[in-house]
């Protein structure tokens, strides 16, 4: 039997909220731009640049006023998600001309296995063609990396940039990458690198070579996986580009137009949160095992809790009052709170058997079941504000942009 070494591309759009505003508005080309959220909902943070703002030491994830104080005629501009999408989709539109098997990494990531594809070329030859083709089509710029498994070819990517193909090779990865900071392959977050660099281990190579007992003490089973990926172990395959990964987790998010400051505050933000979570659950046909809440204060500090539920739901209301009980349990009023997200976590199916007991009112669940989808039904019906809790008749004004999440795993770690 003959075994076909794979060969994996990761192609990664630059810059590219900045690239697709820099290219809908030619005018903003000779200028340093930095797309940012609104300053009036508090979501006035720098979400992209482009490299003439990076050169400035403008980076994403700082407030306006700081990056306008490191480059003075920086231009600002506010996102446009649906063009982001549009042009996200019409990458991989171009990406499926060579492989069905596309796997997107957020909205401008994606990795690709071509390896029954060598009639259009070799790795680094198909790489470089999709560069030019989406330049050509797109007026957008990406820099793809080729290797033999998903860590290592979106290693590369990030080795050279903008608009360039880099390589790395089973036989040279080695020499190529073990001298590079632990922090530039994935899996190896600020939580794991601050470990890691507490007991010396600064380098890839010093994973790879670090005990297998060592490794899972430091960071458990992460650990081992992590050593595996910097020997160049990774062996998990790339998704099917129809291939629907199952959700992990659903929640809402929002940073409030002005700070909470009282628990009436806060209960009312969750409440208004958690409406959109259970219907989300319905259309996933997943049921909560669990609460988890993020809260940050106006010091940008943020904190996490979470609680297993008593019982599977899709209860707006009881995942409401368990992130409501978090909160009161947990945060302690030092300053205001300046933003609050609710997630349902620990999800199973929808019908999944369900251990009662005694302390659980079966018929008040069901009751409350039938309440919530006559609710559904109405608001699909007549509008989401056509049925609201009394509480937020008179609730506090709440941005329209708040955050939707919908976590599922990338199918790298399987």
């Amino acid at each position: 039997m003959i075994f076909t070494e794979r060969v994996i591309l990761h192609c990664d759009m630059n810059n590219f909220y900045a690239s697709v505003e820099c290219m809908l508005d030619p005018a903003l080309r000779e200028h340093a731009v930095a797309v940012c959220g609104s300053v009036e909902n508090r979501h006035g943070v720098v979400l992209a640049k482009n490299y003439r703002a990076r050169a400035y030491g403008v980076s994403t994830g700082e407030t306006v006023w700081q990056a306008m104080r490191k480059c003075r005629d920086l231009v600002t501009v506010e996102p446009h998600y649906e063009q982001y999408v549009k042009f996200s989709a019409l990458a991989r539109q171009i990406y499926c001309r060579y492989t069905d098997r596309v796997e997107p990494y957020g909205m401008d990531e994606c990795w690709l296995d071509v390896t029954g594809s060598r009639i259009m070329g070799t790795g680094p030859e198909i790489a470089d063609e999709i560069r030019q083709t989406v330049k050509a089509e797109l007026g957008l710029t990406i820099s793809a990396g080729v290797s033999f498994n998903k860590v290592f070819a979106k290693l590369s990517s990030d080795m050279k940039k903008p608009d360039a193909v880099t390589c790395i090779g089973r036989d040279s990865f080695r020499e190529r990458i073990w001298s590079l900071p632990a922090s530039d392959m994935l899996g190896v977050g600020r939580a794991a690198n601050r470990a890691l660099s507490a007991y010396g281990i600064h380098t890839i190579g010093q994973i790879a070579a670090a005990p297998d007992s060592f490794m899972q003490r430091l960071l458990g089973v992460n650990g081992l996986l992590l050593k595996r990926f910097a020997n160049g172990e990774d062996n998990a395959p790339v998704m099917h580009i129809d291939s629907s990964p199952p959700v992990k987790s659903v929640g809402h998010g929002i940073t409030t137009a002005r700070d909470l400051e009282t628990p009436g505050d806060v209960w009312r933000i969750m409440l208004e949160l958690s409406q959109d979570i259970g219907p989300k659950l319905r259309s996933c046909r997943k049921m909560a095992g669990g609460v988890e809440i993020s809260i940050r204060d106006n010091a940008l500090f943020t904190r996490q809790w979470q609680h297993k539920a008593d019982f599977p739901t899709q209860s707006p209301l009881y995942l409401a009052r368990a992130a409501f009980a978090l909160f009161n349990a947990g945060y302690s009023w030092q300053r205001p709170v300046r933003a609050v997200t609710v997630r349902a976590i620990d999800l199973v199916d929808e019908g999944s058997p369900v251990q009662c007991d005694l302390f659980n009112d079966a018929a008040h669940t069901q009751k409350q079941e039938r309440l919530d989808l006559a609710v559904d039904s109405i608001r699909a019906r007549f509008g989401k504000q056509a049925v609201k809790n009394a509480v937020l008749l008179n609730d506090i004004k709440m941005p329209s942009d708040r955050k939707v999440e919908l976590t599922m795993p990338t199918g790298m770690f399987s």
